[in-house]
C-alpha cells in the first residue's frame, strides 16, 4: 500500500509556502480551520512585514489581525503569533528550535505543527496527524486509535522512520484529492484493491471520477483506470472549517500539547 501511495502521489509535498523555518511555523498556525490556499494568499504580505520572531513579538495587534483576518479566528491566531515571537526571542535568542520537546513548549505549537516544522524545514522525520491523515489510516486499518498521539505512534511503528514526512504528505494528498470524508472516490482510487473500506463511497468509475480533485486529477484518474470525460464535481472538497466545526481554533493550531 505504501508503494502504491508513493506511485500515486509523486508530487506530494508541503502545500504551505515558506522560505524559513519560522515562516513555516507561522503558516502552520494560520492554517488551523482554513485551507493552505487561503494561507498562501495571506503570507506574502505578512512575511514581508514580519521577517523574524522579534517582529512578531513587538507587533501591533490591530495591524497583525488585519493582515491575517481572512484566515479566520484571527484574534486567537494573533495571540499565538505574538506569544510565539516573544517566547522564541526570550528563550531561544530569536531562533526557532529544532527539537520536538522545545517546539511543543512554544505558544501555538503542538505535536502536529512541530512535526510539520521538523519534517519540512529541518529535514527531521515526523508524522503529521491532521484530519485527513487520521481518517485515512483508520479507513485503511493501519490503526483504530482516535487520539492523534496514539495514531502517530501506531503509524510510526509501521512506516520506516526515514519515510515519515513524505508518507504524511502522500496520505494527506490522497485525503484531499481522492479519499474525502463524506464521499470518497472509491471507484477512482489506485488503492482500491488493498483498501478494507472500499465501497464507502461510489464504486462506479464515472461517478467516482467526478469526485477526484486537484491539479493532478487527470493523472490520478489515468492511474486508477477511471474515465476522464466527466467534469469534476462542483461541490467543494473537504473543508477543514466544516470538518473541525466546534473545535477551538487555538487547540486546532496547537493540536496536542
Amino acid at each position: 500500500m505504501l508503494r502504491e501511495l508513493a506511485e500515486t502521489h509523486t508530487d506530494a509535498h508541503c502545500e504551505l509556502d515558506f522560505t524559513t523555518p519560522y515562516e513555516l511555523a507561522v503558516a502552520t498556525i494560520l492554517s488551523a480551520q482554513t485551507t493552505d490556499v487561503r494561507v498562501n494568499e495571506v503570507t506574502p504580505k505578512l512575511f514581508a512585514r514580519y521577517r523574524a520572531a522579534a517582529d512578531y513579538a513587538s507587533a501591533d495587534r490591530a495591524e497583525l489581525e488585519e493582515l491575517i483576518h481572512s484566515t479566520g479566528f484571527y484574534r486567537n491566531k494573533a495571540t499565538s503569533l505574538i506569544g510565539l515571537g516573544r517566547a522564541v526571542v526570550e528563550k531561544h535568542d530569536g531562533v526557532l528550535p529544532h527539537t520536538l520537546d522545545e517546539l511543543v513548549a512554544l505558544p501555538g505549537i503542538g505535536r502536529k505543527t512541530a512535526n510539520v516544522i521538523l519534517g519540512n524545514a529541518f529535514d527531521i522525520p515526523g508524522i503529521t496527524v491532521d484530519t485527513h491523515f487520521g481518517r485515512l489510516v483508520r479507513r485503511w486499518g493501519w490503526t483504530e486509535e482516535e487520539d492523534p498521539v496514539k495514531v502517530e505512534h501506531a503509524v510510526g511503528a509501521l512506516v520506516p522512520k526515514r519515510d515519515w514526512t513524505i508518507v504524511s504528505h502522500q496520505v494527506i494528498f490522497h485525503g484531499r484529492r481522492v479519499c474525502h470524508s463524506r464521499k470518497p472516490a472509491c471507484g477512482a482510487c489506485t488503492l482500491a484493491a488493498d483498501c478494507p473500506s472500499y465501497g464507502t463511497g461510489p464504486t462506479d468509475p464515472a461517478q467516482a471520477a467526478a469526485l477526484v480533485k486537484g491539479p493532478s486529477r487527470a493523472r490520478l484518474l489515468r492511474l486508477a483506470g477511471a474515465p476522464d470525460d466527466t467534469p469534476p464535481d462542483a461541490a467543494p472538497a473537504d473543508d477543514p472549517r466544516a470538518l473541525d466545526a466546534g473545535t477551538d481554533p487555538v487547540a486546532a493550531a496547537a493540536d496536542v500539547p
